[in-house]
């Protein structure tokens, strides 16, 4: 996802609507490992849960989220061609069918995806859902109005680079057919085996042309999931879903749709989310929260309390937290100054700045240590926990810099224990004890986010992080590392200005793959070869842990996202 507000744009608060939030490897500890914790009892249907949240679901139309996997509270209301699979643990960063039959079937070169849906689906209002429905619900989310979506559909789509939407364009995107009413072809203008995991992302959602209200579709959008919107207050700070009686379990094996009601109630600031979680009072007991973390001093609070601990999910989303350099800028286009710093780096201490081991893990690799993404160990400058100051000196006096250099880092001046001035200093001070002198220069989220996106603005050296849109290689590496993906008048994210053709090639050669498995292992290797050239420094990769009510049962955290999964919970 791309850098998050918070998996946002890809987060560290992952409410995984994107985001990340962000935009969130492994699986909670014993206490809430397997399906049933929160209560010794069998998890029944009823009841009403309720989800305490600092951001509020905003743009709650399928063509404007980006989510990874369908989001966690959208995917309660849009079902898509294929879904993350509701599981724990690593079984839970795998795609399968949702709307449709299986995963897709690809051609020969995989650049045509077909795919039939399941018989009997059916909308709120009880009509059928049909092919047609979703090619519309693509082909919405092109228009101008409706924009803030997951990119790739204008990308990988015949015609999509050009296509204004269907307010503009009536005839449609010739490249998505429907020959009939269960069926649906994609034409692709390169292969795509990680196509169905993009089929997870909300834009696969069937609308109804004919309840199509634009921009206003949002404040009610046609279920066709368990659960349909009755009210959205103030765009999405105050959401209710009820039951939608046209859903059939039948049709879905991911949602358990335990509760009768959600009540999703937003814009609260995250101490009192979290102490309202901690105190479980009432119909707070039934509560969850899909995008706030336990910081620091609350999680040694909670640690301290046994039955509060047992009330802790935790969870990896497939995230990095990394040191960028842009390497037109000196002295960062000497690969050894680079490497020094590499060197220098103090992991502990980094650590320590994120809020210690229980909220942060130590990376030396770009992609996150989860097999699905095909996580590859390499350590290509050994620093130790600690750093290794003696060798970035050594590196140092050989790229002709004897007595040390000073360089600037740029960060954001964000309280998200990601980019943010703890961190910056922790380097500082790291950085210093090998002769690099770091002035710090702190900026306001939204000018950070402005200045190290813009190629002609973009400093030499600052803290950066990226998040998964699927537990994949893919949409890791290629928008960091693809030269073709250097954007000069917009929002670049190719921060070290990589161009080089074999790791291009590898990409295209990957991207053939329709065996996700193979896929993984040969994005592993690229990481590990990309990583020698030491365009960023990977410090660590976030670990979530949240409060969940002392009535809520059946805890699943997958590896997809990271964090509880509200399609599972039940509160009776």
């Amino acid at each position: 996802m791309r850098q998050p507000s918070v998996i946002a744009r890809r987060v560290a608060a992952a409410s995984v609507t994107l985001v990340v939030a962000a935009g969130a490897a492994a699986c909670g500890p014993k206490d809430n490992d397997a399906k049933g914790a929160g209560g010794d009892s069998k998890p029944q249907k009823g009841g009403t849960l309720t989800v305490l949240n600092a951001n509020p679901q905003e743009d709650f139309d399928p063509a404007r989220l980006y989510t990874s996997g369908g989001g966690n509270v959208p995917s309660l209301v849009f079902r898509t061609l294929t879904t993350r699979n509701r599981e724990s643990g690593a079984a839970g960063a795998k795609v399968v069918p949702d709307l449709a039959t299986d995963t897709g079937r690809p051609s020969e070169n995989a650049t045509v995806w077909t795919y039939t849906l399941k018989k009997g689906l059916k909308y709120e209002d009880g009509t059928p859902i049909t092919s047609a429905d979703i090619k519309y619900g693509i082909e919405r989310s092109f228009a101008a109005e409706l924009s803030g979506g997951a990119p790739y559909l204008r990308d990988w789509l015949i015609g999509g680079a050009d296509y204004q939407g269907p307010y503009k364009d009536k005839k449609g995107l010739a490249s998505i057919e429907t020959p009939d009413d269960l069926t649906i072809v994609f034409h692709l203008n390169k292969p795509e085996g990680e196509f169905p995991y993009l089929a997870t992302q909300t834009q696969f959602t069937p609308v109804p042309k004919a309840k199509d209200k634009g921009t206003k579709y949002e404040e009610h959008p046609i279920s066709s999931g368990p659960y349909k919107v009755v009210k959205n207050e103030n765009d999405g700070e105050r959401l209710t879903l009820e039951r939608n009686t046209y859903w059939s379990a039948a049709t879905d094996a991911e949602r358990k749709a335990y509760p009768d009601k959600i009540d999703v109630r937003s814009g609260l600031d995250s101490s009192v989310i979290n102490q309202r979680l901690s105190a479980s009072q009432g119909a707070d007991s039934a509560a969850v929260t899909t995008d706030t973390n336990l910081g620091p001093a609350e999680l040694a609070k909670v640690t301290g309390d046994k039955a509060l601990a047992a009330r802790v999910g935790t969870g990896h989303f497939g995230y990095t937290n990394y040191i960028a350099f842009n390497p037109k800028v000196k002295p960062f286009d000497d690969p050894k100054v680079r490497q020094a710093i590499a060197y220098a780096v103090d992991r502990s201490s980094v650590i320590n700045a994120a809020g210690g081991s229980s909220l942060a893990e130590a990376a030396t690799t770009y992609l996150p240590n989860q097999k699905s993404f095909g996580y590859t160990p390499y350590d290509h400058f050994p620093a130790g926990a600690s750093g290794n100051p003696a060798k970035a000196k050594e590196l140092l006096k050989e790229a002709g810099h004897p007595n040390g250099i000073t360089v600037t880092l740029t960060h954001s001046n964000d309280k998200n224990f990601e980019t943010s001035p703890e961190i910056a200093t922790a380097l500082q001070d790291a950085l210093k004890k090998a002769g690099i002198t770091v002035k710090l220069q702190g900026l306001e989220d939204n000018d950070y986010r402005d200045k190290i996106h813009g190629v002609k603005t973009e400093p030499g050296f600052f803290l950066a992080h990226w998040g998964a849109d699927w537990p994949s290689g893919g949409p890791f590496l290629a928008p960091i590392f693809d030269g073709r993906q250097i954007v000069k008048d917009g929002a670049n994210f190719n921060t070290g200005f990589l161009d080089d053709k074999s790791v291009n090639g590898e990409i295209d050669a990957i991207n053939k793959l329709t065996n996700l498995d193979e896929a993984a292992k040969r994005w592993g290797a690229l990481d590990k070869k990309i990583g020698e050239q030491a365009l960023t420094v990977p410090l660590f990769h976030p670990v979530y842990k949240r409060l969940y009510g002392s009535a809520v049962k059946n805890i699943v955290i997958s590896d997809w996202t990271g964090v509880l999964d509200i399609s599972q919970v039940a509160v009776k």
